[in-house]
């Protein structure tokens, strides 16, 4: 519900906010990158913010705007998969969002029909810009990438160096997910057995079910577990199922950001 006013809020801009141009708040490129041994190609998309503005995370929260990539116009590109090193979390005006300020580079690992051609990666991204106001914004970006290209980027390198953590580097013993019913759709405990972390930790939980909409979290400690409580609903209130191995937890605010799949219990 918080997510649906703050788009509608959106909508209900002045007409001079909407017309007014953000072209200067926000500067994105495509880092070409290098050709993987295994015959991939990292490449990474570069973001870089005016003072004060931030954007988004994959799952940016009620107060946040998703990104949506479009890769149509890229040739020799069998697939691309996002990369996302570990986010902010920031509270503004009682709402909660995900996202990077200053900058990001989000590593693109690119699967290419024919990895000794050269390929064109273009294309057309819809994010969310955010200061005194969220806007969405939509950048073009392109850039040629070649086989040649073997030396790898210090700069994407030290963005992957900053993706979140296995559970296995982080210590985490097990991961179970408890089901309740709730008068309409779920209530869903998450509990993390792990080392004691900072007592800052908060966490988000995303399904594989694009229909399913899951709250933010209610995040604490009892001894060595991290409790993460939400609620889960369908997005038209129909009933449903919810497949606790499609879950994805992200633990924020700790020692080390955390990435968990799926429930063990």
């Amino acid at each position: 519900m918080k997510r649906l006013i703050a788009l509608l809020s959106l909508l209900l801009l002045p007409l001079s906010a909407t017309a007014e141009s953000y072209d200067n708040v926000v500067r994105a490129e495509l880092r070409p990158g290098w050709r993987m041994a295994n015959g991939d190609h990292m490449a990474a998309l570069h973001l870089t913010l005016a003072d004060g503005w931030k954007t988004y995370w994959r799952s940016p929260g009620d107060a946040g705007i998703p990104p949506l990539f479009d890769w149509r116009g890229a040739r020799n590109v069998q697939s691309i998969q996002v990369e996302w090193p570990a986010p902010q979390v920031f509270h503004q005006s009682g709402m909660r969002s995900v996202g990077y300020k200053h900058e990001v580079v989000l590593p693109l690992r690119i699967k290419l029909k024919n990895d000794s051609r050269d390929s064109r990666l273009k294309g057309v991204i819809d994010i969310g810009i955010c200061k005194d106001v969220c806007l969405p914004h939509r950048v073009r970006v392109e850039t040629m990438l070649s086989p040649e290209m073997r030396k790898p980027d210090p700069v994407i390198a030290a963005a992957l160096a900053t993706l979140p953590f296995g559970p296995a580097d982080a210590g985490v013993r097990s991961v179970t997910c408890h089901l309740t019913p709730a008068a309409s759709g779920m209530g869903l405990r998450v509990e993390i057995t792990m080392p004691k972390g900072t007592g800052r930790e908060e966490t988000v939980i995303e399904s594989r079910d694009p229909d399913l909409y899951i709250g933010e979290p209610d995040t604490s400690w009892q001894g060595n577990t991290l409790i993460a409580e939400t609620r889960v609903n369908h997005v038209s209130s129909q009933v449903f199922a919810l497949d606790r191995s499609g879950l994805r937890i992200t633990v924020l605010g700790g020692e080390l950001p955390l990435d968990i799949h799926g429930c063990t219990g």
